[in-house]
């Protein structure tokens, strides 16, 4: 299945204008939009405007997005070049801004090429259990993302002892096609790392997040290398790998987030950190 079809996104008689309903299986399970899920949205839009194939791509969450509202998404093209444009999308529900997404797209002939990040040695997808879920994840974006835990301790294994700020994660979107649309949703995984690195129930809401494209390559499963740089004043900082199967880069992506601890009943709207 192409991206624009998985994310049910919609052209309208403006070429430069987009429409996405916000479907629960976009959503989180505080239930609003998916950081991901609105990059990606915004990457499709961006790359079926200008016919070009995304370079890097980086968003600015303003808001939120919650079903059944429809997603307004506005393209703006700053510079077209020969080989590369210059361009941004801005995501709005009635007169509230989501999101705003700037971007780069093209490509560009040139001979040489290399990889110098050094992938993880961790088993593969059949070798790892998958994750369990809570839940107020059913129909929401974790659900529908298949995941498999390499280097990564279940929810209820977090017992507070802090991790080493690594974590690895196989993860899938069953019949969706390898695309810089995939790789926006499957980017957005600092937070889940976050918990990770504190070793508690905790994740939280995505400030930001960039992805940088480096070649698509056809996989099944996608290795999220989650490497957590710093938790400090309320918030968490962070990168991910997106490695394909047979060991390629396909991507990387970096966030911040707001850290928040998540309570038993699932992630509440606004949470504050327990006082030490």
């Amino acid at each position: 299945m192409d991206a624009v079809t998985w994310l049910g996104l919609e052209a309208t008689d403006d070429p430069l204008r987009f429409r996405l309903p916000v479907a629960p299986r976009l959503s989180t399970g505080g239930g609003f939009l998916f950081g991901g899920a609105g990059l990606a949205a915004a990457t499709a839009a961006l790359e079926v405007a200008t016919g070009r194939p995304l370079v890097w791509a980086s968003a600015q969450y303003l808001s939120y997005a919650r079903p059944p509202s429809v997603l307004d998404i506005e393209v703006a093209l700053a510079v077209t070049g020969r080989q590369i444009s210059q361009a941004r999308a801005t995501g709005r529900v009635d007169d509230s801004d989501i999101f705003t997404v700037n971007a780069a797209l093209g490509r560009r002939p040139f001979e040489a090429a290399g990889s110098w990040a050094i992938r993880p040695d961790v088993p593969g997808p059949d070798d790892c259990p998958g994750r369990h879920l809570d839940p107020h994840h059913d129909d929401t974006i974790m659900s529908t993302i298949e995941m498999r835990l390499a280097e990564a301790r279940q929810m209820d294994d977090l017992d507070g002892t802090p991790g080493d700020g690594r974590s690895a994660v196989w993860a899938r979107v069953p019949d969706l096609d390898i695309s810089a649309v995939t790789l926006g949703v499957l980017g957005d995984w600092v937070p889940f790392g976050i918990g990770q690195a504190l070793g508690a129930r905790a994740g939280g809401n995505s400030l930001d997040n960039s992805l940088r494209v480096v070649d698509l390559v056809p996989t099944d499963w996608v290795l999220l290398d989650i490497r957590v740089h710093a938790v400090a004043h309320g918030f968490g900082h962070g990168l991910v790998h997106l490695w394909a199967e047979d060991g390629s880069l396909l991507a990387t992506a970096s966030q911040s987030a707001i850290v928040r601890y998540w309570s038993d009943e699932g992630p509440p709207r606004r949470v504050s950190a327990p006082r030490r």
